[in-house]
């Protein structure tokens, strides 16, 4: 499974012109199921949606912005970033999750081919599954879904721009 994070300050999935879910502060997840994905990559994928640290810690802590060096000493730089230290749980934000098959497309050419995604039903199954771990994980109420295979108009304000793919592969 693969999806990407999208820290945000609003978002939500309109269906043939009807909004079908919107939340506030929180994360948008576009997330693919590929073939041979099972709950276990659904379990360990919707854990890291949870607990994913993309928020900036309460008391605005800075460290410094490491930079590369020709000579292999670490060094940094005289810019400073915020830590982040906080998960969507902490800020007691909104997850809203979007399938998105066409995140495991490649490329032929100049032509995206899907076979890299999983087919339709058994995809479906599985997605459910990971918003559902989603909902147990974190509050049912806080957690929103699009429409499987729908065409879905997808609006947001980033936040940052905060975006960060991750992904469950399966180990032997």
């Amino acid at each position: 499974m693969k999806a990407i994070l999208q820290r945000v300050l609003s978002a939500s999935v309109t269906v043939d012109q009807q909004l079908v879910s919107s939340i506030g502060k929180g994360v948008l997840v576009f997330a693919a199921v590929a073939p041979g994905d099972t709950e276990r990559e659904a379990d360990l994928l919707a854990s890291k949606v949870i607990k994913m640290k993309l928020w900036d810690d309460e008391d605005g802590a800075r460290v410094p912005i490491p930079v590369s060096s020709r000579t292999g000493q670490r060094q940094f730089s005289n810019s400073t970033v915020l830590q982040w230290k906080q998960s969507v749980q902490d800020i007691n934000g909104e997850v809203l999750c979007v399938s998105q098959f066409t995140l495991l497309a490649s490329i032929k050419g100049s032509k995206p081919d899907f076979h890299g995604a999983m087919a339709g039903d058994q995809a479906k199954e599985l997605y459910d599954y990971f918003v559902s771990k989603i909902q147990e994980g974190y509050e049912q109420g806080k957690v929103k879904n699009g429409v499987f295979q729908a065409m879905m108009k997808v609006g947001l304000i980033n936040d940052g721009p905060v975006t960060l793919e991750i992904s469950a592969s399966r180990k032997p």
